[in-house]
């Protein structure tokens, strides 16, 4: 779980900004804590709008991709202090990043009292209109007594004081996870997918059209996003966004990423639209799902992206039409998850699996064979179309003569025949209405969360394998998995 944390003093010492410091390090196992600065907020003006600022804007995303905020006050003059205020002021005046949001709220004082004032009006200030947070009710975490609280190390002296602490941090993981259930999009249906997008959730971009061709550059500037050579921290490492880019481009498979809002919002252009398997353009990212597909493939679209949200299925794939003996692609549609379990969205990849099967047959020197007692099942796999769409499946059907579906556009183009092909196993899927299913998800631009199945699957037909050149021979040295250097 991600935190983000303020400290509502900005001097220079302050033993709120230390109890914090504590709280991250000391449940480091159990929770990811970011301490975010507001010692560079400009003092708020409602007639000199600063909002789009990078100071500003700083702060508002830090707390908005945040789960949960903790927010740590003094009591000055038996309230909270002006630092704190002023940032109250900006994330609710145009940005409201506090809105449904789970906080809690701790304080550090030099005296008996530890802020128990300044904290129950921080808490009323939080739950006003246009504020709108939500604080975690119950036992408030008092820490009186700062300057001798601490050991030179900045750790709590006090056991009893860590032995509470403990169980609130532990109350307040349970509280986000409540709250961010409540929080998440929920359609009851497959006819509730919100394709347009209309809704919101914690990493939406607001104040850029979705259907704009330069949403990325916009979106970016909006939210003074980085890049280049500088460092993210991610799970398990640190890389520069020049470092991810690379990384991701080099992927040996298309990778598509469309949000839990239905949002488009990345794929890896490593190639140029043309040479794609499955095409996007650049201009596409940032669009709803809905202006991506054609209104006949809205229905399908929203029984892949609703099965993999309810956990149905947490992989669907299907190839694209126009596979042949030299090519068969897949795509294929993982559901992503939180740290919770939740939803967050689908990660979409289309690879052309012929070069592994190619290679794995050469190598083992083995060949494909028609099992004539085995009925083909449908292509498509984690999706049950039955229950979801009423479409059938037919067996060995003879489609010698069935156009073949377009690999870019699901568009129909006329079989080609030839006396010297060989014959051919073929399986296809019909929706209730008669209409191939995948020519639907695939028809328009191909692009984000998109389903694809041919009109015609044809099985491989029965050759010979070719011989490596140069066979392994018994005693020759493999290559070690991990590395790649060989062993004797």
């Amino acid at each position: 779980m991600k935190l983000a944390a303020i400290a509502g003093s900005i001097g220079e010492q302050s033993y709120n900004r230390d109890l914090l410091e504590f709280i991250s390090k000391h449940y480091s196992n159990l929770v990811d804590i970011e301490l975010v600065s507001i010692d560079d907020l400009p003092v708020f003006n409602p007639d000199h709008d600063l909002s789009d600022s990078e100071e500003v804007q700083r702060v508002y995303q830090k707390l908005k991709g945040a789960q949960g905020i903790i927010l740590a006050t003094p009591e000055h003059n038996h309230t909270v202090p002006a630092a704190l205020k002023n940032l109250v002021e900006w994330m609710s005046f145009n940005l409201h990043p506090f809105e449904g949001k789970p906080i809690w709220i701790v304080g550090a004082s030099y005296h008996n009292q530890g802020s128990s004032r300044a904290q129950l009006h921080l808490k009323q200030i939080l739950e006003s209109p246009g504020v709108d947070a939500l604080v975690m009710p119950g036992d408030e975490f008092l820490l009186s007594n700062a300057k001798e609280a601490f050991d030179d190390e900045g750790n709590l002296k006090d056991a009893r004081t860590i032995g509470f602490l403990d169980k609130l941090v532990h109350k307040f993981l349970k509280y986000v996870k409540v709250i961010d259930l409540f929080d998440a999009p929920d359609p009851m249906t497959v006819e509730d997918e919100d394709l347009d997008s209309t809704g919101k959730v914690n990493t939406t971009i607001d104040g850029v059209d979705m259907n704009d061709d330069e949403w990325v550059e916009k979106a970016a500037a909006k939210v003074h996003a980085v890049d280049g050579s500088t460092y993210v921290k991610l799970d398990r490492g640190i890389l520069t966004v020049d470092q991810l880019n690379y990384f991701l481009k080099t992927m040996p498979a298309e990778l598509t990423f469309a949000d839990d809002n239905n949002q488009f919002i990345y794929y890896n252009q490593s190639l140029p639209t043309s040479k794609m398997l499955a095409p996007r353009r650049p201009e596409q990212v940032g669009d709803p799902l809905s202006s991506v597909h054609p209104a006949r493939a809205v229905e399908h679209v929203k029984q892949v992206i609703h099965a993999l949200r309810t956990g149905e299925s947490d992989l669907v794939g299907m190839p694209v039409p126009g596979n042949g003996p030299d090519k068969h692609i897949m795509h294929y549609y993982k559901a992503m998850h939180d740290e919770n379990g939740r939803y967050r969205g689908i990660n979409e990849w289309v690879l052309d699996i012929m070069p592994i099967i190619k290679y794995y047959l050469e190598t083992t020197g083995q060949k494909l064979v028609a099992d004539e007692g085995k009925k083909p099942v449908p292509p498509i796999f984690g999706l049950d179309l039955d229950a979801s769409t009423g479409a059938s499946a037919h067996g060995n059907a003879d489609t010698k003569s069935a156009p073949k579906a377009d690999a870019s556009t699901g568009a129909s183009e006329d079989a080609e025949s030839s006396a010297s092909q060989p014959a051919t196993t073929n399986t296809s899927v019909d929706d209730e209405g008669g209409i191939e299913i995948g020519a639907l998800l695939n028809s328009g631009s191909n692009v984000a969360t998109e389903g694809v199945q041919p009109k015609e699957v044809t099985a491989t037909p029965k050759q010979e394998a070719q011989p490596v050149s140069e066979p392994l021979k018994k005693n020759t040295p493999l290559p070690d998995a991990s590395t790649g250097a060989s062993q004797s």
